[in-house]
């Protein structure tokens, strides 16, 4: 038997890549912070990306669908690529850098949105899509690539990585909950976006330029790299910082709603116009609150002068108070007419104190809340006028709009009274259509103020809803609109009803007002 010649030897075996060492894990307390910090960061972001863009694109359904959407994008990601660069790259080189570039693009953020968003101002999808991640991506992505670097550094021990992975990805989701509740109850409220942004930024890098200390003093990495490159870093986040106190900004103030800017009006001295998310909201002149400035507010003015002659006292409710100027007419043209007025928003009855003129007592009461709740707790045929004029920014919010709240409104509104709600629609007409079905269903009698060419589908426009359990006084409506505004039109009876046609009845189970009002 003979035996394999003794040069022949087996083909060599392919060497395996070897895993890149990780160095030394993190002590459990820091990885902890550094998940929790990171997660939240980006709730933060993605709360203040809806402030950042509202005045630009409005604060609509898509909008928010929009920020949540991009912002889930770059968690995936940035979580993704993360992860990638772990497998590939000392992760405790990676960490410090990604903190400190995700507060140099969060400093950039805010010019860049300001800057993009008067480019891209309006509602259209690919506007929004592109202004939200202007204002979203990179810092979130860059931020939700810190966690599967430290998941990395963690997993010394194969027999842990469940108990790893687990722990650090609950800490994640709790620093995101944290920070969306801060960030929604106390941070909007009581700063600026500005100021939230920028200090965001500076903790970010404060954050990354302490932990690479920390990590270089621990074991030397490849961190620090070129005194070139960390130069070059330090002054784009300033020159982020920088342009954010130059880019141009919408707001005078800013609510916890709201952008909100106060404009003089160059051709009336005592004209003031309230822009909320850079769209004009309520005209007032502050010498004569019998002037109404506005087609829709003159509508509801000859509305009221109707309903109740001048003189006679009102006891009327508003949803949604803006400018006050309708309680301003109604108070002016009525003497001891009691004005209460629901606004969700605090931060505009007191701008409107501040700058508009507003007073209250006893003949106009404010309360801050959402008209909805609020509303339920009025008396049963308490008011002759329920004015309904709210809005989230162009829109009037999905839950005003249904025939529940209708039902609670015709409650409320004695049997004589009088119900206006002021609507903004466009081409097709879809949503004012729906809207009146919807009143429709719970009063008697309805009737559509609004101009020719809107009714064509020719423009957008406001339109005006009336409704009352009592006949409507449709000629003597007619006839002080001739006054007011002679080329608006009215419509009622059957002109309505082949108006409406088998538009959807709004409920609180089905109201797709955003998709209503898309245009075609």
């Amino acid at each position: 038997m003979s035996s394999p010649p003794s040069d022949v030897t087996a083909p060599p075996a392919s060497p395996a890549s070897p895993a890149p060492a990780t160095g030394r894990a993190l002590p459990n307390g820091l990885a902890a912070f550094l998940v929790f910090f990171s997660s939240g960061a980006v709730l933060v972001l993605e709360t203040v990306a809806l402030r950042l863009v509202g005045p630009y694109v409005g604060v609509t359904l898509q909008v928010t669908s929009s920020v949540i959407g991009i912002a889930l994008a770059a968690i995936a990601y940035g979580a993704w690529s993360g992860g990638w660069l772990a497998d590939r790259r000392n992760p405790r080189g990676l960490l410090a850098p990604a903190l400190v570039l995700a507060g140099i693009a969060t400093a950039i953020t805010l010019p860049v949105v300001r800057y993009a968003g008067e480019v891209l101002r309006g509602g259209a999808a690919s506007g929004i899509l592109l202004l939200v991640a202007l204002a979203v991506f990179v810092p979130a992505a860059l931020l939700a690539a810190v966690t599967p670097l430290v998941v990395k550094l963690q997993l010394a021990d194969l027999r842990r990585t469940g108990q790893v992975v687990g722990r650090l990805s609950g800490i994640g989701t709790l620093g995101g909950i944290t920070a969306t509740l801060l960030t929604g109850f106390v941070l909007v409220a009581a700063l600026r976006s500005t100021v939230i942004l920028l200090t965001l930024a500076l903790a970010l890098g404060l954050v990354g330029i302490g932990l690479g200390w920390y990590l270089r003093r621990q074991e030397p990495t490849d961190l620090p790299g070129p005194a070139r490159t960390r130069a070059a870093l330090a002054v784009l986040g300033l020159v982020g910082a920088g342009l954010s106190t130059v880019a141009p900004n919408p707001c005078d103030i800013e609510t916890a709603y709201h952008c909100a800017r106060v404009a003089a009006d160059p051709n009336r001295s005592t004209g003031r116009t309230l822009l909320l998310n850079s769209a004009h909201h309520s005209y007032v002149d502050l010498a004569d609150p019998k002037h109404l400035e506005y087609a829709y507010t003159k509508w509801i003015g000859a509305v009221a002068d109707v309903a109740a002659p001048t003189g006679q006292r009102l006891d009327a409710l508003h949803l949604g108070g803006g400018g006050f100027t309708v309680p301003g007419y109604l108070t002016a043209t009525r003497p001891g007419t009691e004005n209460v007025v629901f606004e969700i928003d605090g931060g505009l009855v007191e701008l409107g104190r501040q700058e508009l003129g507003v007073r209250t007592g006893p003949e106009l009461r404010a309360v801050v809340g959402d008209a909805r709740m609020l509303v339920a707790g009025e008396p049963t045929d308490s008011r002759d006028l329920v004015v309904g004029d709210a809005f989230g920014h162009l829109v009037v919010p999905w839950h005003l709009a249904t025939r529940e709240m209708a039902a609670e409104i015709r409650r409320v509104t004695r049997p004589g009274g009088v119900y206006v709600q002021n609507v903004i629609d466009y081409p097709p007409l879809r949503f004012i259509r729906a809207e009146l079905a919807t009143v429709g269903a719970e009063f008697r009698h309805v009737a559509l103020i609004a101009p020719p060419e809107a009714l064509a589908e020719q423009q957008g426009s406001n339109f005006l809803i009336v409704g009352s359990d009592a006949p409507l006084p449709v000629e003597a409506v007619r006839a002080r609109l001739s006054q007011v505004d002679p080329k608006v039109s009215l419509l009622s009876g059957a002109e309505l009803t082949e108006f409406v046609g088998s538009a959807l009845v709004l409920t609180d189970d089905y109201a797709p007002v955003d998709q209503l009002l898309a245009t075609a």
